[in-house]
């Protein structure tokens, strides 16, 4: 049960929103027939087409007169009104045609008025609708309204009609009555609702009016506190600002003030409706039926107001610094306060009017005259002839940047005013005795959607062009002709043909308070057909949309629109798409490894379109695992210094994102972690669990905490006291123990629900010798729930079930689907006619369709392979109100336009099925990472308890076993698959990092096979395992490996046999390789030279040797491979292979005494990597503690991936290739410098790699030049290693005198070779 004060609380609540709102909150039909009971005169027309065809006969279901309206033949803008007495709630409208005749309306539009004049299209998503009309003329067609009307007069527009016959309609409106006060305000009256108290500190505000105003600022509502706290509404630019302050802790109010904007277009004269709902800092911000709703910023919830809250402009009270604000003009119904009605109050005068002139309670009807042009619009209008001046002035409204606005040709040249560019350009043109051309422009961005006022006086001599009456924005000219009129003026389009066409042919937009000779043009008499003539023009209404309001750029995307649509600029937000809705960043640290990322800082997106924008986090690879990191601000074993009042030091953390996005990594992930540590001397830290902690950490939620790291929650105690080995056992803690010497308690804090830590509160340190020191490491998260979240549907009536899919205007959909079928329904959502669904159509087509109320609209991708592979395979369908976008494998697109007019928001009731929802089609196969606009969707949870689908999926080897590089195997997971590169000589967790090490001189590594008949006795090898390979006979094998060194001769691998066989890959003096090979039956050795090049070079080098019986490929860096063939004598087995020997032979048996006398000392200097010999990795095996192998190492090992060789060179021509073997054999030497573009891509990388190696071979000998001078010059100081004189280079000096490498060959012991 709720306690007392919070049920009191919202029991109050609910009772001011029922009290507000109790007459929509009762059932009450709006239903009624409006029109019907109305007396003929209540019909009007805008023309006859005779006597029985008047408007007082279009009643529904009527037969008098000619059973229906039609209009005259000639009228050129045809319109039926039904005046309804007074103001009414209109809810439904239907029509018909003419009794009983070929006569129908087959579309038509709905305009409204409260008074007969500056009518106001009826719209719907977003766009100014048509309403579809009739068949025939007997058939009734009905049409609710997505939204009710408040209107007096209604006037529908007939668009299209019979192709048999004429206009014909009837009609019926229905709804209800409607009375609401309304108040004028003429600039300088303010009602002041004044509070029964003084103060008020209000909690919960609800606040609604309604207005219309020509004017473009006002203040609506204001009302504020001597500390500094205030709500205020206004119109600015024709925008509602609301802008509320609850005042904030930190530098007083200034960071409790939060505004918002709202809507567009707003002096327009027709009624507005305005709802503000706050309770709390929860504020919801409605504004003609679209709302808003944000948090305010500060701290504090109550709204401090002193004294009244006024409407209609600032208060008498207010502060000075509020000044300078216009009074509203105009006038508002419907004001209420609190539950209080404003405006019956004031018309009961119980509130004070003494500031108002002249208080009136209805509206002054507007004189303008609006116009609406489209691109097929004009209006000509009569001027004097002949006259010596032209005079015109006009008001334009419009979002496009150019257009025409008037022409009028002269005697004897043109005038043409337009927009070019956001700017009024003028261009007067007159050919006397010769073309005079005279070009002047003024004003800037005025294509905002903002009333703008044009003058344009010329005259001979003289012309002034003079912008929103600004007379700095007037430009003058002398002009050298002569003016002489020719009394026709063109607006808003010119369409015939002349000589001199204007710039621009037409202008879309809104005009009025047009002059012409200084006179008002009565654009009354041109709809009564008495004086000028226009085409395609609607009188007397200004219909522009502001298609950006509201905003359909999501994610603060920036939105222009031009007269019928609208764009997004993504441009720094993280999103793409027409209304930037999808994110350019994978979801997690997970994706990207799956796409062959290595470690690295990435962007993530977690919710994909979802609120929560994109961050950096460290994304660390290098495990089976992979964590995403989180650094704070908090520098390791940071001083706790400084206490508050109550004698505590506060820690703030800061990390580099949002809440919401940390949470968004620790929701998603499997586990979290985040180490602690406290350093103390004579600073407790928990206490005893029965007492009060000195220190406690605040965590996600602003939630205090008393564990520490190494516990749990709950748990009052740190690692120590889990383990029962705290320095005193009476305490939990080492801390708490409160000791002179320095002690330590840390450890993990692993319950991801109450992480990251933001705040530590340190207790104990205001003592005298009190010392503390705190360590927060970083939030480390592994694992991505969402991404590997997958179901598996067996049957095809099986099905997954959801709550009702929210798209409206919005929606995007991603998962990732394998399976062996050739169709099935991925998923499916229905409505009353509305409906979503994906669908494998065929084994190649993957398809989305869906209907808003437009009819189906189907987009289909075909992949060049077939779907049903039984692989993974993504999908990502997003339909907004610009387009519609299928894409397949990040491959095959299809992008499909919304049309222009029509429904744009989806409207579905069903529920979400996963699956086919009546179990035909359904989908067989694996579903995974599922998401939508933002939401993964727990597949595997809800699987668990759905018959005929299993939560998880197998089989991800099939899609990314390509992943796992150089012969990795891919194994795999209930959530993903890992790569095991035991097999390898990589690592990583795609096996794609070398391992490798640095060879110092004497140093071996011995790797042994194990005899057939028993383990062998070796000293120090690792612990065996029951999988080693054996000694065998071999007909094939397969040497690879990489190597750099600076000096030769050296053995690089030397594998021995129990027999005489053996293969040595060995440097010799001069530094060019040698291959031998010894298998039996030959006397000397098959030797392969390579003597065109040194390869004791100091660059990485890549041999790979494979031999098949007497085949043997030869391999080397990036050149093509070359053949070579045993001598028939030899034989073709490598028997009992034994050892494997890197760097140095210290072997017992017979050797060849070659390789002893010419190679083996004083062994390798330099770098091995990637050695692999069939299925072994003998140096990988030495230099991981974790491995089980038979391998020893003699001498200094220093791990190093000095000797990979990157693979940049694309393979060369074979034409050009030095191992190239024609014919007659081996072509040598080789010049390098007679390669072709066709080989060795002779690039700037290339050649700057030379130069690199050049420049550190220089140093180098440099380096040892220096030290052999300094060595001859007696007793000397240094920093310099030692050692140094036996490294290959500085770095390596470094590393043999590290303490961590210790180890040294012991200089007494005696190698022997027989």
């Amino acid at each position: 049960m709720l306690p007392g004060p919070e049920l009191t609380l919202l029991l109050w609540i609910f009772s001011c929103i029922s009290s507000l709102s109790s007459a929509s909150s009762t059932p009450r039909k709006c239903d009624e027939v409006l029109a019907t009971p109305l007396s003929h005169t209540a019909f009007t027309s805008s023309s006859v087409y005779s006597g029985g065809y008047g408007a007082g006969y279009a009643k529904l279901n009527r037969r008098g007169g000619a059973g229906g309206w039609s209009p005259g033949d000639t009228d050129r803008y045809q319109w039926l009104q039904v005046d309804l007495g007074t103001r009414k709630q209109v809810t439904f409208i239907a029509t018909q045609g003419r009794y009983s005749s070929s006569d129908w309306t087959t579309q038509y539009r709905l305009l409204y008025s409260d008074t007969g004049r500056n009518w106001r299209p009826y719209r719907q998503d977003g766009n100014i609708w048509a309403f579809s009309g009739n068949s025939n003329s007997e058939s009734v067609v009905r049409h609710d309204l997505q939204h009710a009307i408040i209107t007096r007069y209604v006037r529908i527009i007939p668009l299209e009609w019979s192709e048999e016959g004429r206009i014909g309609l009837r009609v019926e409106v229905y709804g209800c009555s409607y009375w609401a006060d309304v108040i004028n305000f003429e600039g300088q009256g303010v009602i002041s609702y004044r509070f029964k108290m003084k103060k008020m500190k209000i909690l919960k505000d609800v606040i609604s009016l309604k207005f219309k105003t020509t004017a473009s600022n006002g203040v609506l509502l204001h009302g504020e506190g001597q500390q500094g706290d205030y709500i205020s509404l206004e119109l600015k630019r024709s925008k509602l600002l609301l802008m509320i302050n609850l005042g904030s802790n930190q530098y007083g109010s200034i960071l409790g003030h939060t505004s918002v904007t709202s809507g567009s277009l707003l002096d327009d004269d027709h009624w507005h409706s305005v709802i503000i709902e706050r309770y709390r800092r929860n504020v919801n911000f409605t504004l003609d039926r679209h709302t808003q709703h944000f948090r305010t910023n500060g701290e504090f919830d109550h709204l401090d107001l002193d004294y009244e809250i006024s409407f209609g402009g600032m208060p008498f009270s207010a502060k000075p610094s509020s000044g300078g604000r216009e009074n509203f003009v105009g006038c508002m119904e419907g004001i209420t306060y609190n539950g209080d009605n404003v405006t019956n109050l004031v018309k009961r005068k119980k509130i004070d009017t003494s500031s108002f002139r002249n208080l009136t309670f209805s509206c002054s009807e507007t004189q303008s005259f609006p116009l609406f042009f489209n691109a097929t619009s004009f209006l000509r209008l009569p001027g004097l002839l002949d006259s010596d001046t032209l005079s015109v002035s006009l008001s334009f409204r419009t979002w496009n940047p150019s257009g025409l606005l008037l022409y009028t040709a002269l005697a004897d040249g043109v005038v043409e005013v337009g927009l070019t560019e956001g700017k009024v350009t003028v261009y007067i043109n007159v050919t006397q005795k010769k073309n005079t051309r005279i070009d002047i422009s003024s004003g800037s961005g005025l294509n905002d959607g903002q009333w703008h006022n044009v003058y344009l006086h010329a005259l001979e001599n003289c012309a002034m062009l003079t912008i929103d009456g600004d007379e700095a924005s007037t430009v003058r000219t002398v002009i050298p002709i002569q003016i002489r009129t020719g009394g026709q003026y063109y607006f808003g389009g010119y369409f015939l043909r002349t000589n001199t066409p204007p710039a621009q042919r037409s202008f879309q937009g809104c005009m009025q308070l047009i002059h012409v000779d200084d006179q008002l043009a009565d654009l009354v008499a041109v709809e009564q057909g008495n004086m000028g003539t226009f085409e395609n023009v609607s009188l007397d209404m200004c219909a522009i949309i502001d298609r950006c309001v509201p905003n359909h750029c999501e994610h603060r995307g920036r939105c222009s629109q031009t007269w019928d649509s609208f764009s997004c600029s993504c441009n720094g937000t993280g999103y793409t798409g027409a209304t930037c809705h999808t994110s350019v960043y994978e979801q997690s640290c997970e994706e990207y490894k799956h796409l062959g990322k290595t470690s690295g800082t990435y962007w993530i997106d977690p919710d994909g379109s979802g609120p929560v924008g994109p961050f950096k986090v460290n994304c660390n690879m290098t495990e089976d695992k992979v964590w995403t990191t989180v650094r704070n601000n908090l520098s390791p074993q940071t001083s706790v210094t400084g206490s508050d009042l109550e004698g505590k030091a506060v820690l703030q953390l800061n990390y580099n994102m949002s809440t919401e996005q940390v949470t968004a990594i620790t929701g998603s992930a499997e586990y979290c972690e985040q180490h602690v540590a406290y350093a103390c001397r004579m600073s407790r830290l928990l206490n005893k669990p029965e007492g009060s902690p000195f220190t406690w950490w605040v965590g996600r939620a602003n939630e205090k905490h008393f564990y520490w790291g190494g516990s749990g929650p709950g748990i009052q105690k740190c690692a120590c006291g889990i383990e029962r080995n705290c320095t005193d056992p009476k305490y939990y803690c080492n801390c708490d123990a409160d000791q002179t010497r320095w002690r330590e308690d840390a450890g993990l804090l692993v319950y991801k629900d109450h992480l990251p830590v933001s705040q530590v509160v340190v207790g104990d340190t205001n003592r005298a010798g009190s010392e503390a020191k705190l360590t927060v490491g970083p939030l480390r998260c592994q694992g991505d729930g969402n991404y590997w979240n997958a179901a598996s549907f067996n049957t095809p009536a099986s099905y997954l079930h959801f709550p009702t899919f929210q798209g409206e205007t919005s929606a995007d959909i991603s998962f990732y689907f394998k399976t062996s079928s050739s169709y099935g329904v991925f998923l499916e959502n229905l409505g009353n006619a509305d409906f979503i669904r994906l669908e494998l159509k065929a084994a190649t087509v993957v398809s989305f369709s869906f209907d808003v109320g437009n009819g189906l609209v189907e987009l289909s991708v075909m992949s060049s392979t077939p779907l049903n592979d039984d692989q993974w395979h993504r999908v990502v369908a997003e339909r907004n109100v610009k387009e519609a976008v299928l894409q397949l494998d990040g491959h095959y697109k299809e992008v499909r336009p919304a049309p222009t007019q029509g429904h744009t928001r989806l409207e579905l009731y069903s529920q979400l099925y996963v699956g086919a929802s009546g179990g035909q089609r359904g989908f067989l196969g694996c579903i995974r990472a599922l998401k939508m606009n933002g939401v993964t969707l727990d597949l595997e949870e809800r699987a668990k308890v759905t018959p005929g689908v299993k939560p998880g999926c197998s089989g991800h080897c099939t899609s990314y076993g390509q992943h796992c590089r150089n012969g990795g195997k891919c194994m795999e997971k209930y959530n993903g698959y890992s790569c095991d590169c035991t097999l390898t000589a990589y690592d990583g967790p795609f096996c794609t990092e070398d391992v490798g090490g640095y060879f110092e001189s004497g140093t071996l590594v011995r790797y042994d096979f194990l005899p057939e008949r028993g383990l062998p006795a070796i000293r120090d090898v690792k612990s065996l395992s029951p999988l080693l390979p054996t000694e065998g006979n071999l007909t094939q094998e397969e040497l690879v490996f990489s190597f750099s060194t600076s000096n030769a001769p050296s053995i690089l691998v030397y594998i021995s046999s129990r027999t005489q066989d053996y293969l040595a890959v060995v440097l010799r003096h001069n530094g060019t390789l040698q291959i031998r090979y010894s298998l039996g039956g030959l006397r000397e050795p098959f030797t392969i030279d390579l003597d065109q090049r040194n390869m004791a070079n100091g660059q990485p080098h890549h041999i790979n040797i494979s031999r098949q019986e007497r085949n043997i490929r030869l391999q080397l860096d990036h050149y093509p491979p070359v053949s070579y063939t045993l001598p028939d004598d030899s034989d073709t087995q490598f028997n009992l292979v034994k050892t494997i020997f890197l760097g140095k032979v210290f072997e017992t048996g017979q050797i060849d005494p070659v390789l002893i006398e010419k190679y083996n000392t004083p062994g390798f200097v330099g770098c091995l990597s990637r050695v692999h010999f069939n299925n072994i990795a003998p140096l990988k095996a030495a230099l991981r503690s974790g491995i089980v192998a038979p391998v020893t190492t003699q001498g200094i090992l220093v791990e190093s991936n000095c000797g990979a060789s990157p693979f940049t060179i694309s393979p060369m021509a074979a034409a050009n290739d030095p191992w190239h073997m024609d014919s007659a054999g081996a072509v040598f030497p080789f010049n390098e410098e007679r390669v072709s573009r066709d080989g060795v891509d002779q690039n700037s990388a290339v050649i700057g790699g030379i130069i690199a190696v050049v420049i550190f071979t220089i140093l180098c000998t440099l380096v040892f030049l220096i030290r052999h001078m300094f060595r001859h010059k007696g007793s000397y100081h240094t920093n310099e290693a030692k050692g140094a004189e036996s490294a290959d280079c500085a770095d390596a000096a470094i590393i043999v005198n590290d303490p961590a490498f210790t180890e040294t060959i012991d200089e007494s012991k005696k190698e022997w070779f027989i």
